[in-house]
């Protein structure tokens, strides 16, 4: 069997990760990764419908991963939330390793 690479940030700790919405935010991430745009523009360069863009993108923003500017036809950007998480864990568990070997 083939093991799918997704983006770091696609997997949610508010939601059950589930294969289909992983692949889902993977591409939306690979779109918003390049630059800022609406869902309309999401839905019409993955092949995916306009509420599944939707929906994921509303997850992403609730994990405060997504943010929206604009009034009505919101324009989203990453916010790089997802990726200094890790980094901050990271950063920790050396502190915490540094404070027990001594």
């Amino acid at each position: 069997m083939f093991k799918i690479t997704h983006h770091p940030n696609a997997f949610l700790t508010l939601k059950r990760n589930i294969q289909p919405g992983l692949s889902v935010r993977t591409q939306i991430f690979s779109i918003l990764e390049k630059r800022i745009c609406d869902a309309k523009t999401v839905s019409r360069e993955t092949d995916l419908s306009y509420k599944t863009v939707l929906y994921h993108l509303h997850l992403l923003e609730a994990e405060n991963i997504l943010s929206h500017k604009g009034r009505r036809t919101y324009l989203w950007q990453l916010t790089g939330v997802g990726q200094q998480k890790l980094v901050g864990n990271a950063a920790k568990r050396g502190s915490r390793r540094a404070i027990v070997r001594t």
